[in-house]
């Protein structure tokens, strides 16, 4: 494994979390109370004894570079090798640009990939949530003399056409490719994991094509190259979307997680701050949730995260929520099926996530499956009650709010976010500390 370069894509620009990544690159939006979604693919790498890794970030990258810095939680602050940042730059004779997609990314950066020694270069998504020993996947791709190997695994049918799908022969070599198909023809779905061979890395990225998925994979499969599928049969979760993030976090909370966090065997690591041991007060109800350091609850906690830092104070109510750094919930407030940023304060006795309406976003479609974001140093005012499928963006004042009742599918803006797509398209961050 030491042979084996990782080459993590953190360029996305994560539109389907919609405020949860407005500031924030998508694999640095935190996750199950005190990680960032990038944590596992890092993990991953150095569980699996790969020591040299490059982070290809596009997108807000601020947050994401304070996170992984040089790379010390994760044993990768080295004079050789370790983990190097890499972002879209202007080189003589060629026109700035950004990355068109994941193959385009890789393209950009072959130089860099040129000087790492080994013979094999592991392409991995930075906003997967899983656990993976890419050992024997590296194995299994030497032993075939595959030109690239795809981590692949079931997926339900009804979800299938959001993969490429593909067909393997009794060898494990693919003899069928389908991207992103209307109707599939089978639920056998690509991971977005990849390792190639360095030299076919080379070859069929000069072919041309800005996606794997799309150009490169069907190219080498039209080519003759030979193309294997791998499969995994661990829990695996693409949290790109407001829903299967908040799934992936309820996921957290069953009695025998399939993604278990506390084996000890396969930890993941991430920067931590030195904070307090979390604190249940006399008054506190906890049930099946995840509670971090720092956090002091006095209200009741019901099937939800909490980050760092969250105030739960008497009377206020925390139900299939999840919670994010330093987030404060006042008396009586309830908060209902719903996702806060961080730094967060709702008032008291207002409700988050009231009732059973689930009238979709009529700004936002992708807030359709009941549950309400609320951005980023937020403040809703005492006695404010907000439906489902409601957005609250970040930086909202008690002055934005033009009633006490924000119905179903509603969004409330102030007028700071006509500045949000500039910041976003420069990647430059007003914030206070990192997002």
């Amino acid at each position: 494994m030491k042979r084996v370069l990782a080459v993590i894509l953190a360029g996305g620009e994560g539109e389907r979390l919609s405020i949860l990544s407005s500031l924030r690159a998508k694999p640095a939006v935190p996750f199950g109370g005190k990680y960032r979604i990038i944590d596992f693919a890092l993990s991953n790498c150095v569980n699996s004894e790969i020591d040299n890794v490059l982070v290809l970030a596009q997108y807000n990258p601020r947050s994401l570079a304070d996170h992984i810095r040089v790379g010390r939680p994760w044993d990768l602050d080295r004079n050789t090798g370790g983990v190097r940042i890499l972002q879209p730059y202007i080189s003589r004779g060629r026109p700035t640009e950004w990355y068109r997609g994941t193959a385009d990314a890789v393209l950009q950066n072959l130089n860099v990939i040129a000087q790492a020694e080994g013979d094999a270069v592991l392409i991995l998504a930075g906003d997967h949530v899983y656990k993976m020993d890419y050992t024997p996947f590296v194995a299994f791709h030497r032993r075939h003399r595959a030109e690239v190997t795809i981590a692949v695994r079931q997926v339900p049918m009804d979800e299938a056409h959001r993969f490429g799908i593909l067909a393997l022969d009794g060898d494990g070599a693919v003899v069928e490719w389908q991207e992103k198909p209307r109707q599939p023809r089978s639920d056998l779905a690509s991971m977005g994991i990849y390792v190639f061979s360095k030299r076919a890395l080379f070859r069929w990225l000069s072919e041309g094509g800005s996606d794997f998925g799309a150009d490169v994979i069907p190219a080498m499969l039209a080519g003759g190259a030979r193309v294997f599928g791998y499969r995994f049969g661990g829990y695996w979760q693409d949290v790109g979307t407001v829903h299967g993030y908040w799934q992936a976090h309820m996921d957290l909370l069953e009695e025998r997680p399939e993604l278990d966090l506390y084996d000890t065997g396969w930890l993941i690591h991430t920067k931590s701050e030195e904070r307090a041991p979390a604190k249940i007060g006399p008054s506190a109800s906890v049930h099946r949730s995840l509670i971090s350091h720092g956090c002091i609850v006095n209200g009741t906690v019901e099937r939800s995260v909490l980050s760092p830092g969250v105030r739960v104070e008497v009377g206020a109510v925390v139900r299939d929520s999840i919670v994010m750094f330093d987030t404060a919930i006042r008396a009586g407030a309830v908060v209902d099926r719903a996702i806060l940023d961080k730094e967060v304060s709702i008032g008291p006795n207002s409700v988050i996530g009231e009732g059973n309406d689930d009238t979709p976003n009529r700004r936002d479609p992708r807030l359709s499956t009941g549950i309400t974001l609320v951005g980023k140093r937020a403040v809703v005012p005492r006695g404010v009650r907000i439906g489902r499928n409601c957005r609250i963006d970040e930086n909202v004042r008690a002055t934005d709010f033009p009633r006490r009742i924000v119905r179903s599918g509603e969004t409330i803006s102030g007028p700071h976010r006509r500045s949000v797509p500039v910041m976003a398209a420069t990647g430059e961050a007003t914030a206070r500390t990192s997002a």
